[in-house]
């Protein structure tokens, strides 16, 4: 059984885009890549819009065009045509376009070079990013409201792992990625986050929608242990091949 071919533009997308979670998605079973792929295409396009241009209100408008694609997919109106909104627009319920639109809102954040104002806002930022990215994919594939709360858990977890990681990045590009750089601060930070991993207890069918998450414990182990390593970019990868084959053929995450 293979892809939907309005479904192979968002692979491709997701490929490029995002390697780590494409291994995942091809790791799924086939009816969940048709409805992850468009997901994580939308998140693709979306995370890297702030990057592509130097100017902000060009940036503010790329965004925009994702928020206006999302109302048109919650008001049920026509929407227009694009190789990763038409498929969305099949999956989406209003409610799950509205979350969405809550992410691509929090990422007017990566367009300029303010630092979080307090330590709310940025665990906001980690959940309306990664947060509402994993529950959708969670929700889309069978999960249940009563499982939200472990999800979003976990998924703060691992996109504060993918947050550490991208640190160094973030600060060659001029931002100011941490509230407190010190090592302590770093590993307030980590173990914060370390505290709230855990495997929810989703039905099998949602499972793959947890697999960015492989690894997350020991990137934050890392971090707790050796704070320097996020400046010096030795942290650990989270998802490898062996991680993810183990997560894919065992049913267990492999944190």
């Amino acid at each position: 059984m293979s892809l939907a071919a309005e479904i192979i533009p968002c692979a491709q997308t997701v490929e490029k885009g995002d390697p780590d979670r494409f291994r995942t998605v091809m790791a799924a079973p086939v009816a969940a890549r048709a409805v992850l792929f468009p997901l994580y295409a939308l998140n693709v396009e979306v995370s890297r819009a702030p990057w592509v241009t130097q100017e902000a209100m060009i940036a503010e408008m790329r965004l925009q065009w994702w928020r206006d694609a999302l109302e048109e997919i919650a008001g049920a109106r026509e929407v227009r045509k694009h190789e990763v909104t038409t498929p969305l627009a099949g999956i989406l319920s209003a409610a799950q376009a509205q979350r969405l639109d809550e992410s691509v809102a929090a990422r007017r954040w990566d367009i300029y070079k303010d630092a979080f104002e307090d330590v709310a806002h940025m665990d906001a930022y980690i959940d309306q990013t990664a947060g509402h990215l994993m529950w959708t994919a969670c929700a889309l594939l069978g999960a249940e409201p009563p499982d939200e709360v472990a999800v979003r858990d976990l998924a703060y977890g691992a996109g504060t792992a993918a947050f550490l990681r991208a640190v160094p990045g973030l600060a060659a590009a001029g931002r100011i990625p941490l509230l407190d750089g010190t090592d302590a601060g770093v590993v307030a930070l980590a173990q914060r986050a370390r505290d709230r991993l855990a495997r929810p207890n989703v039905g099998k069918a949602a499972q793959p929608a947890l697999w960015p998450a492989i690894g997350a414990a020991k990137t934050l182990d890392q971090v707790i242990r050796d704070p320097g390593a996020v400046a010096e970019a030795r942290l650990d990868p989270g998802i490898t091949p062996f991680r993810l084959a183990r997560t894919a053929l065992t049913g267990r995450l492999a944190l």
